[in-house]
C-alpha cells in the first residue's frame, strides 16, 4: 500500500492497524519517502548480568537454559523463564559462605540432612505439581537437604532443600532478597537466610507448611542466629563476620 504524508498524519491509527497485514509505503510529492513495516517480537534473549539490570525480551524454556548451560563454561540461574548470570563471588564472599558451611557440616556430621555448598543446582516448581509446569533452577550458596532419596541415577538432586543461605552480592539484591524469596517460599523451602555482608547482618525466614512467610527476624552482628528447621543449629553472627 502507498499512502502519503498527510493522509499518514491524518490517520495514523488506522495504518497502524493495516501495516499488520502488507507494508505501507509514505509518499511525499509523488516520491516515496518511507516504509512502515509490521514489527516482530525477537526470538533471542539476553542474560540478567551482575553488572547490568538486563531484561528478556521473552520467557524461555527449560530446553533452552539447558542449551545455554552446555554451550558455555559460565554458571547460570533460570527463575520464571529468566536467565540470570552467576558472577564469580568475592573473597568476603567465599570465607562466609564458607564459616557457615563449617558451622553446618559439624552440626550435620551424623545425622540424616547434609549441608552441601554452590555449585549445585537446585530445580524448583513453586506452586506447580511437577518441574515440567513451572521450571526454575537455582544454585544457592549454601542448602541443607534432608530428602536424600531425591538425588536421582545421575547423581543430581530433585528434591526441596529444607533450609537456604544465600549471601548477597551488591548488584543483585533484588533477585535474592525479592525473587528468590518469593521462589523459595512458595516451592516449600523451611526457612531462608539472607546474608548482608555491607552491614554484617541476616535476614532469617521461616515459611509455613502452607507455603507463606510465618517469621522474619533481623539479626544483627551481636546476635546469634538460631534456625528454626534445626533445633540447637546456631552460630554466633560475630563468628560469621569475624574475618571480613
Amino acid at each position: 500500500m502507498r499512502v502519503n504524508t498527510t493522509d499518514l498524519q491524518n490517520a495514523f491509527g488506522k495504518y497502524l492497524s493495516l501495516v499488520a497485514k502488507e507494508d505501507i509505503i509514505i509518499t511525499k510529492n509523488g516520491k516515496s519517502v518511507a516504509k512502515m513495516i509490521r514489527y516482530n517480537e525477537p526470538e533471542y534473549f539476553l542474560v540478567h548480568e551482575e553488572a547490568r539490570g538486563y531484561k528478556t525480551t521473552k520467557k524461555i524454556s527449560y530446553e533452552e537454559y539447558m542449551e545455554l548451560v552446555d554451550s558455555s563454561d559460565q554458571r547460570y540461574e533460570l527463575i520464571d523463564g529468566e536467565i540470570y548470570l552467576l558472577a564469580s563471588p568475592s573473597i568476603k564472599h567465599q570465607i562466609v559462605v564458607n564459616e557457615i558451611a563449617w558451622h553446618f557440616n559439624n552440626y550435620f556430621r551424623g545425622k540424616s540432612c547434609r549441608s552441601l555448598t554452590a555449585p549445585l543446582d537446585v530445580r524448583l516448581f513453586g506452586f506447580a505439581t511437577k518441574f515440567e509446569e513451572d521450571p526454575n533452577v537455582v544454585q544457592p550458596d549454601i542448602v541443607v537437604i534432608c530428602d536424600l532419596d531425591k538425588v536421582n541415577e545421575a547423581n543430581k538432586y530433585e528434591g526441596i532443600p529444607t533450609l537456604v543461605v544465600e549471601v548477597l552480592s551488591p548488584s543483585m539484591k533484588g533477585k535474592d532478597m525479592v525473587t528468590k524469596l518469593e521462589l523459595y517460599m512458595k516451592s516449600g523451602v523451611s526457612e531462608y537466610w539472607i546474608v548482608n555482608l555491607e552491614n554484617k547482618s541476616i535476614l532469617q525466614y521461616s515459611f509455613s507448611p502452607e507455603r507463606d512467610i510465618e517469621s522474619l527476624k533481623c539479626l544483627r552482628e551481636e546476635d546469634i542466629i538460631e534456625s528454626s528447621a534445626f533445633a540447637g543449629l546456631k552460630i554466633s553472627l560475630g563468628e560469621i563476620f569475624a574475618e571480613i
